[in-house]
């Protein structure tokens, strides 16, 4: 491969017309909507003609608690698709929006990597078909309509210090987490406190990525709740006669995105909530489009299993009722002998006691999926030239002791062909029954929910409840909101919520210190530790490396 980078790999690709992959993935030209030659929007009304068409079955990607060396979910999940392809089966991979904030921040774009891409690459990291700016005009038109209520008369009797709804901008602005706005003359508004959120962390977000259809869309929108009245009535954007109008901005972007791989397989790429601080998965009715099109779909939730295949079994398996038949767990050598205490400059030799002291983060997320969700998984080793024989022998035989076999992937260097051993593996599972369950029961109270993830998932001793969280959790429970599904807003870089234990930490309580209700997406956001909703740039951040020449061509992105 030499030393090319994945822009240069993705620019080089000869990539197929997008109505060509429609074709491959059986979708008529007359659901396509063309933007350019190499994506298309897929008309929802394919999923209501294909309602009687048996589903294909469905692969989760997910990986072991991130470091700052790599895990490659999606560059894995990518080049399995195109491994599944390459045994002969009909295979489709849906995957999530890449924010702009990641983008410019730390971690850059999320089109994979490698010889494992899904293109074109610079669009999808940089506006792709819009989806994001509609979901921030949604969420900023509320806004808006709440504002102005107040301002002309507030006749709902809303209380401008009880508004939890917030603005948001899709990039990382640490600027814009806690504002003072309506400054100015009387005319200028009322003034309050006030902040944005990143448009991934938007509940328009999960509304988008939850609904089934254009008309579960708009009962979603309308029962988002803004704030509450000084008597304590929660207030709603229906009683703001906000949601027809949110709804008509999002008409377009709630359709799904077609695009390709670099080997040609079609991809879905559709939605795009953040997992540490939203449920990390792509939307349902890409996922749903994908399955009745494919007979192997992959798709991937975001960060560790603790967090994005929690959310994707808990939240969005339950919501829209999918089962999902294999979980592919990726992990590599380096980040192993990282949760085992060895910092990153010195990742690239052979330690093998390191290995062994990381080696329970993996154990762990293994033992979840396979005992907590009672799913098959393999471990998918993501392969680096600096991995030694002896590591990865030591990583399959601590597998093999759980019952789980591990697979070498070596998509990033070689494409569908390094994905052929992962793919086997997958389809065997597949084939196997499973007992998939749930973490826990919707009907069990809030604290018990908390309780059950934290210990279940976490392997926390408890939870700690400090300040008003409990008389929240009364209130929550007394507005009729006790049987929702949680969604845990947590730092992905620990199985706790502090970002500096590592490996498979034992001894610690969660804290929870505040909990949100997001009744049109249908969960309760709990906020646990230092997590917040609006990231903020890091010292050199990516976007000082990103440049465009005279014919339009990008460089720096990755």
């Amino acid at each position: 491969m030499g030393n090319k980078t994945d822009i240069e790999i993705a620019q080089e690709c000869e990539k197929l017309k997008i109505t060509e992959i429609a074709k491959k993935a059986g979708i008529e030209e007359k659901y396509l909507e063309l933007y350019g030659n190499y994506k298309a929007k897929v008309d929802y009304k394919l999923l209501n003609d294909l309602k009687d068409k048996k589903d294909g079955k469905l692969i989760l990607v997910t990986a072991i608690t991130p470091t700052p060396a790599g895990e490659g979910k999606t560059t894995t999940s990518v080049g399995l698709t195109d491994g599944l392809r390459k045994i002969g089966k009909n295979s489709i991979v849906a995957l999530r929006e890449p924010s702009l904030g990641p983008v410019f921040g730390i971690k850059g774009g999320a089109a994979g990597g490698g010889y494992a891409q899904v293109v074109p690459m610079e669009d999808i990291n940089l506006h792709f078909t819009g989806d994001f700016h509609a979901i921030g005009a949604a969420n900023n038109l509320l806004a808006a309509m709440l504002d102005n209520h107040i301002q002309q008369g507030n006749d709902l009797n809303i209380d401008p210090r009880r508004i939890t709804w917030k603005r948001a901008v899709d990039m990382n602005d640490r600027q814009l987490r806690n504002i003072v706005d309506g400054l100015g003359a009387r005319t200028d508004g009322t003034p309050r406190q006030d902040g944005f959120e990143i448009t991934v962390a938007s509940e328009v977000m999960a509304v988008l990525c939850l609904s089934s259809s254009i008309t579960d869309l708009k009962q979603r929108l309308g029962k988002i709740i803004v704030g509450y009245s000084y008597e304590g009535d929660p207030i709603t954007a229906h009683d703001l006669k906000a949601e027809g109008a949110m709804a008509a901005l999002l008409k377009d972007a709630i359709k799904p995105n077609l695009v390709q791989t670099l080997e040609g397989t079609p991809a879905f790429i559709h939605g795009g909530p953040f997992a540490n601080i939203a449920h990390g998965c792509n939307s349902v009715m890409a996922t749903r489009l994908a399955l009745k099109l494919g007979d192997y779909v992959v798709t991937e939730a975001g960060f560790a299993a603790d967090l994005g295949a929690e959310k994707f079994v808990d939240i969005k398996c339950r919501m829209a009722g999918l089962k999902p038949s294999a979980v592919v767990i990726v992990a590599t050598v380096r980040a192993l002998k990282y949760h085992g205490g060895v910092p990153k400059t010195e990742l690239n030799s052979e330690n093998l006691e390191a290995l062994k002291k990381g080696l329970p983060n993996l154990l762990q997320h293994v033992s979840n999926v396979k005992n907590v969700y009672g799913l098959p998984c393999v471990v998918a080793i993501n392969a680096f030239p600096s991995d030694t024989k002896a590591e990865l022998d030591m990583v399959e035989e601590k597998c093999r002791e759980l019952g789980v076999n591990v697979a070498l992937s070596e998509v990033w260097a070689k494409g569908g062909e390094g994905g052929k051993a992962l793919a086997e593996e997958v389809v065997r599972l597949c084939d196997q029954p499973n007992d998939f369950t749930f973490a826990y029961d919707l009907d069990l109270p809030i604290k018990e929910k908390l309780l059950t993830i934290a210990r279940k998932i976490y392997h926390a001793d408890g939870i700690h409840l400090p300040g008003n969280v409990p008389k929240q959790i009364k209130q929550l429970e007394d507005l009729g909101f006790g049987n929702l599904p949680i969604c845990m807003a947590k730092t992905q870089y620990s199985f706790s919520d502090d970002p500096a234990k590592l490996g498979a930490p034992e001894g610690f309580n969660v804290t929870v210190r505040n909990l949100k209700v997001c009744s049109g997406a249908g969960f309760i956001v709990a906020l646990t530790g230092d997590i917040m909703t609006m990231p903020g740039l890091p010292k050199v951040p990516a976007a000082e490396k990103i440049d465009v020449d005279e014919n339009g061509v990008i460089t720096g992105l990755f």
